[in-house]
């Protein structure tokens, strides 16, 4: 049987939306994509075959795919199953991941605490991705040096080694889900018990401790600030089904609201939305929760909120250029204030252009509802934004042709498709 086509897509493909069309109707959200992403590396922690299921077909796992082939860990998406991933860990022949690969996308990172544990050295370029902000890799660095490992910088790559890494405690600085989850990998098989304060309590970090534990690994406390790791000396591969994707699930329940429209999102449980579903309840949206879907039914005008980012359980930071966009068209004033990321505003110059009214102040956007945007062409920033920017077309007169959706393939599964299947007038144009 053919292989399955790989997620990507052109370079140069614009998104364009007529705005108007009130959405309705029922939509599955994709695998997470975050999650997926530490699941990913974690294979490279055991012998054998690892299986992950309902997999997103996003650029940035075709991205990590080829950063696990690169260290030569055979790594594919299934031939037959369309949501599956295929992980030979225990392969690895050249524990370096290049510059070309982890420019493309931060996640790749993680790679340098399995490296270290499993193979005794790692040699990992210094991470890209989204420009929204510095997002330094100090804390990795720190957590795996607690642990024993040696540190050195060359030419833009960071090389560690140890002959076996230590358990040991060590508090986060500052909380960081990729930092929680690279140390955490890496003490699985460390000698001894690793203590790790101020960890990262988001549901993917949860997710992954519970994935390592039914790898063989001794993990206690995910889902609170201390995490205890009692090291083993291997691990074995799983099959593991990923979580539905909380932000794309929050994405589409956003733009059923801005449309006024009714949408139920299946496929996620609710608990891990529950900041985004506590702000969009305060705009006046009626909501409706299973234990695997979320329903909205929107007023015909959202009411203006005032909105603070924070580290899980709070208001996610990749939702916030989301939430923005619904707040352009509400009835009176909004603040969102972006307490996680430096420069996460940088939609809101392309959310003008439509007509929105939005002054930036520090770390907070005022933001003056307006009763309707107009359409625009407009240019994309990173995943979030990107994403926001079609929902603004959703909600506007005429048409938005959202430009750089390379971004937006890099976290959301045929976007334009699934709004499409709720009555969006949508598409996809190349070139």
């Amino acid at each position: 049987m053919a292989r399955p086509a790989r997620s990507r897509r052109g370079a140069m493909d614009r998104i364009v939306v007529e705005g108007g069309a009130r959405l309705e109707g029922q939509v599955a959200a994709s695998g997470s994509k975050n999650a997926t992403l530490a699941l990913m590396t974690a294979a490279l922690l055991a012998d054998g075959e690892t299986v992950l299921r309902n997999v997103p077909r996003v650029r940035d796992v075709d991205v990590m795919l080829d950063l696990l082939a690169a260290l030569g860990a055979p790594a594919r998406w299934d031939d037959e199953e369309p949501a599956v991933v295929r992980i030979l860990g225990g392969r690895v022949s050249r524990p370096e991941a290049p510059y070309d690969l982890v420019r493309r996308m931060r996640a790749s990172f993680m790679v340098l605490g399995p490296l270290v544990a499993r193979y005794g050295c790692g040699r990992v370029s210094e991470p890209g991705g989204c420009a929204i902000g510095v997002r330094p890799v100090d804390q990795h660095l720190r957590g795996l040096e607690a642990l024993g490992a040696k540190v050195a910088r060359d030419g833009g790559y960071v090389e560690m080694s140890a002959r076996r890494l230590r358990g040991a405690r060590f508090r986060f600085d500052v909380t960081t889900v990729n930092g929680t989850q690279n140390v955490m990998m890496a003490a699985t098989l460390a000698e001894g018990e690793t203590v790790l304060e101020n960890a990262a309590l988001e549901p993917e970090v949860v997710e992954l401790a519970r994935v390592l534990r039914a790898m063989g690994a001794d993990i206690e406390g995910e889902g609170t600030s201390t995490l205890r790791i009692r090291g083993v000396e291997g691990l074995r591969p799983v099959d593991h089904t990923a979580s539905g994707d909380r932000i794309e699930a929050g994405t589409l329940l956003v733009a059923g609201a801005i449309t006024g429209g009714e949408v139920e999102v299946t496929g996620v449980e609710p608990r891990r939305l529950g900041a985004t579903l506590d702000r969009l309840r305060e705009t006046g949206a009626e909501l409706r929760v299973g234990p695997d879907r979320v329903a909205i039914r929107a007023p015909e005008r959202p009411r203006g909120i005032r909105v603070v980012t924070a580290p899980f359980p709070g208001f996610a930071t990749d939702m916030q250029a989301q939430i923005m966009a619904l707040l352009c068209v509400a009835e009176g004033a909004s603040v969102v204030t972006e307490t996680v990321f430096e420069n996460r505003f940088m939609h809101v110059p392309e959310l003008r252009r439509m007509g929105a009214e939005i002054a930036l102040a520090g770390r907070s956007a005022h933001v003056r509802g307006v009763p309707r945007l107009s359409g625009a062409p407009v240019m994309a920033t990173d995943l979030r934004a990107s994403a926001s920017l079609i929902l603004a077309g959703l909600a506007a007169e005429g048409e938005t042709r959202v430009n750089r959706v390379y971004h937006i393939d890099r976290g959301y599964e045929r976007i334009e498709a699934k709004l499409a299947g709720l009555g969006a007038r949508i598409r996809r144009e190349s070139g």
